[in-house]
């Protein structure tokens, strides 16, 4: 499977969000906040991005199993 710009995109900032999310969890360390700022626009602005990435993948999920005539799995 092949993947577009925008998988390679949303897939980046899923890794950076999980990454992120596994720091904070286990060692009550936050990449993001310590990268932008706790009061960033940027740091907003990351967020922001991974939770549309979540969405991005989520939705082209269903859709290419809609496609294939599969259940996408």
């Amino acid at each position: 499977m092949k993947l577009s710009g925008m998988d390679w995109v949303v897939w980046i900032l899923l890794f950076v969000g999980g990454l992120n999310w596994g720091l904070v969890g286990a060692f009550d360390y936050n990449l993001v906040d310590s990268i932008f700022g706790v009061d960033s626009v940027l740091r907003k602005l990351v967020y922001i991005l991974v939770g549309l990435a979540a969405l991005w993948s989520l939705f082209s999920m269903f859709m290419k199993g809609n496609k294939d005539g599969g259940s996408g799995m």
